[in-house]
């Protein structure tokens, strides 16, 4: 590495190409990122950027920077030498494919770092990413696929998706979630989702759009079919923020929203689970749902989660729906037959409040119905 980084100082082009195709290429983890900085390899990276006009040189040393940045200390060493400003400026210019590919894997990089979020988030800034091909046909949709990645890592509070929505950030994801890449609806749903998190009362402008509500009721249907662990967790996740403005989840309820879900507990997966416990709890809230969970058979699979996962927010969730479930009887006895009590008496020792009360109600409403049922046997005696 110490030669490539010496090669990479010097004044011939082509050897310089060759060293940060090297970089580009071979730096796959923390340890080689921070190697580069501490043998000054991140300064020449940087200062090979003012060669934008070689541009097989420049996709090599965008993509450098790229991998570079998957350590904090790096993208420290890039914001004090201003690397986002002169990444952000290459994308006033005319660029391959490849080359805003990199700058925009980078990006997400820097900003999670308040400074460097704080910066795209400059109007001019927001314009010139949200100005990007929606199609990028040399990569497939990989650039569309950052720029929602892009816009998720951004988008952590009320006032930075309050800045981005005046770029119509909602409408560009829900464009992104109707083409069958992969990566693109996962990374367009994640965004979505943190955007209806952090703008209150956002779930409820959906509300008339009928057309997005039956296209993820497809997208949740269709997600059932697909092995992308990614899709299936987001798409529950966006289910979830949209359920919770009440048309919404009744609009997606009379669209085969309780079947769907019923479908995608068949699942090893702890982030699924997570995602798709919370979206049956909340739809829980739709009354008619509670009884149709039940005969869809959603009980012993959450009641599995809580037994087989040791990741407490599955936990949560699984418990949290459970504990909305108990609005029907038959349900509760699911629970107790499919052995529900023990792994709820370890819920109840957690250090998570919520998830105490959650189980301690379902705790107690089948400890109710074992002693009605006992009543019962010992009157017909």
């Amino acid at each position: 590495m110490r030669n490539i980084i010496k090669n990479l100082q010097t004044n011939n082009e082509e050897l310089q190409l060759c060293c940060a195709t090297s970089i580009f290429k071979f730096v796959d983890n923390k340890e080689t990122c921070d190697l580069v900085r501490k043998i000054q390899g991140l300064q020449a990276l940087v200062s090979l950027l003012g060669k934008a006009e070689n541009k097989k040189l420049l996709t090599a040393v965008t993509g450098a920077i790229w991998k570079c940045s998957a350590s904090t200390k790096n993208v420290a060493f890039f914001q004090k030498c201003n690397t986002l400003e002169t990444l952000v400026a290459l994308l006033n210019a005319p660029q391959s494919d490849y080359v805003l590919f990199h700058i925009t894997k980078a990006l997400i990089e820097f900003v999670q770092t308040p400074e460097n979020r704080a910066a795209v988030l400059q109007p001019e800034i927001l314009k010139l990413i949200m100005d990007l091909p929606l199609e990028s046909y040399e990569v497939d949709w990989a650039l569309s696929a950052n720029v929602a990645k892009l816009l998720g890592a951004c988008a952590i509070d009320e006032e930075s998706v309050a800045t981005m929505e005046q770029f119509n950030v909602i409408h560009r994801m829900c464009v992104h979630l109707k083409f069958s890449d992969e990566d693109l609806q996962a990374s367009s749903a994640w965004t979505l989702s943190s955007f209806l998190k952090n703008i209150k009362g956002s779930a409820g402008k959906i509300r008339n759009r009928v057309r997005f509500l039956l296209l993820i009721a497809d997208l949740l249907k269709s997600s059932n079919n697909c092995s992308n662990i990614e899709v299936q967790a987001s798409i529950c996740c966006l289910v979830s923020e949209l359920i919770k403005d009440e048309y919404n989840l009744g609009g997606l309820s009379h669209l085969g929203l309780v079947s769907s879900l019923a479908k995608l507990t068949d699942t090893n997966d702890d982030k699924v689970r997570r995602y798709v416990a919370k979206a049956i709890g909340l739809s829980c809230h739709f009354e008619q749902n509670i009884a149709a969970f039940g005969e869809a058979g959603v009980t012993v699979p959450l009641v599995n989660f809580l037994k087989e996962s040791k990741d407490t927010s599955v936990h949560h969730y699984s418990a949290m729906a459970l504990s909305e479930l108990c609005g029907e009887q038959d349900n509760i006895i699911d629970m107790h037959k499919a052995g529900a009590l023990k792994p709820l008496i370890e819920c109840m020792k957690s250090d998570d409040e919520d998830l105490q009360m959650f189980a301690a109600d379902c705790a107690e409403k089948i400890r109710l119905l074992v002693q009605k049922a006992e009543k019962i046997r010992k009157a017909m005696k």
